[in-house]
């Protein structure tokens, strides 16, 4: 029995959960909403008068953080909505490979080499661009649920 060898897949979240429960009547306008499976930020809320049967109901319409789609639901206002732990984090650009990948530097001097280039061509092009004129570029990552996109781009100057 204690001789089998044990293997155990490693996390490097440590099982953390990629959502929390908050009630539907408090999020706000600007806030976080899992929509249909999808990180979403809120455009609009609006809530509905208690109908005969109980529940005050609210109305979301969210963009789709990494996509941009427009998602929308409807939920008691009184039940719990899933919202995604979002965390942007600035990264140094270090190079950009020819299969569309970009090697960034990490604060703890390490690289992260995993991220393609955003899908949005002005921010596409303003990152080409700034890498082939040698700047020093600082892109801002933002992740949600497992997933990561570049979403901004910072200039600190000439290298």
């Amino acid at each position: 029995m204690s001789d089998e060898e044990h293997h155990f897949e490693s996390k490097a979240d440590a099982g953390a959960s990629k959502t929390y429960p908050q009630q539907a009547g408090t999020i706000r306008k600007n806030g976080y909403i899992v929509i249909k499976g999808r990180p979403c930020k809120v455009v609009e809320v609006s809530t509905s008068k208690t109908g005969k049967h109980g529940h005050a109901k609210c109305h979301f319409v969210g963009i789709d953080i990494f996509t941009a789609k427009k998602l929308e639901d409807i939920v008691p206002s009184s039940h719990n909505c899933d919202v995604p732990h979002v965390t942007r984090t600035d990264y140094q650009l270090i190079d950009i490979s020819e299969d569309g990948f970009v090697s960034l530097l990490t604060d703890n001097g390490n690289t992260k080499d995993d991220l393609r280039l955003p899908t949005d061509e002005s921010l596409l092009s303003q990152i080409k661009d700034g890498f082939a004129e040698g700047k020093d570029l600082v892109v801002s990552v933002m992740s949600a649920m497992g997933e990561e996109q570049i979403c901004a781009l910072k200039d600190i100057g000439p290298k």
